[in-house]
């Protein structure tokens, strides 16, 4: 099992009353961030990841929980994360919540024991609706009373809406999880796309992406923005390079600073778990 830890020696586990706990959680995988609240300063993740083409099943996730000596301590706030490929984006005023399931179901199957879940954005005015594994929802809410699931897309596009506000024309930004990406894209400050796509290799992500190119008539000058799971110099970014000239990778920011241990760490592979604290 894949495994990352980076924490600062001033992590203290008597004083989680002051810091707020962050959960990435998915049968891929799970990961947590630390921020220490009196600082506003981030001292530690760790990150437990399933083996390739393997997944975590619900009774594995709450072994890690329950094993995990900061997971089971109290906080001043939790936040959760729950990325995933299927979800829909409706207009604040034609949004109705007794139609939840319509909207969903209207683009996408409902898998058996899965549920409905709805987040705001702001930015665009729209509801997020999505599903999620109930069971997993459950997990997390026996842990943590009170806490809702936040979708990885709001983070996303609430991530977007402060960066291309210093950004001319265009705005685009792919984040990559292991078996599916999220391709976001404003144009004028309108949001012009926004999906999801399943692949199995780097040949799927760049059919993809260069097909909307086309569509939207987006050219090579353009810049692109990465988070999740991809690296400077890795065949994904190698592989963008030879048609995309500028390619960049998002770097979280907010009311919060990182401690001197993340230095060496690509802070946009887990850029909605940092995030997430930013959203109320």
């Amino acid at each position: 099992m894949p495994f990352l830890e980076l924490f600062d020696e001033t992590l203290d586990i008597n004083s989680t009353e002051n810091y707020e706990l962050s959960v990435q959680i998915s049968t891929q995988g799970l990961s947590f961030c630390i921020l220490d609240s009196i600082r506003n300063k981030y001292v530690l993740i760790r990150s437990f990841e399933s083996e390739e083409n393997k997944y975590f099943n619900t009774d594995k996730l709450i072994d890690i929980i329950s094993k995990d000596d900061f997971l089971t301590k109290h906080y001043k706030k939790v936040y959760f994360v729950m990325p995933s490929p299927k979800f829909t984006l409706v207009p604040a005023p034609l949004y109705d919540p007794g139609k939840k399931n319509e909207y969903f179901t209207f683009n996408h199957n409902l898998e058996e024991g899965n549920i409905v879940q709805v987040n705001k954005v702001s930015d665009p005015d729209a509801f997020l609706v999505f599903s999620e594994s109930k069971a997993i929802i459950d997990l997390m809410t026996n842990f943590y009373p009170g806490v809702l699931p936040c979708h990885h897309i709001k983070l996303l596009l609430d991530h977007t809406s402060l960066c291309r506000k210093s950004s001319n024309g265009n705005y685009i930004h792919i984040h990559i999880e292991r078996d599916f990406f999220n391709l976001i894209i404003f144009k004028n400050n309108i949001l012009e796309f926004c999906n999801s796509f399943n692949y199995r290799n780097i040949s799927d992500i760049l059919y993809y992406v260069l097909n909307v190119f086309k569509k939207l008539d987006i050219k090579q000058e353009e810049t692109i923005n990465f988070s999740g799971l991809t690296e400077k110099y890795d065949d994904l970014s190698s592989a963008f390079s030879l048609y995309i000239r500028n390619i960049k990778f998002a770097e979280p920011f907010g009311n919060f600073t990182f401690s001197y241990v993340f230095n060496d760490t690509e802070l946009h592979r887990f850029l909605n778990l940092f995030s997430v604290a930013n959203c109320e």
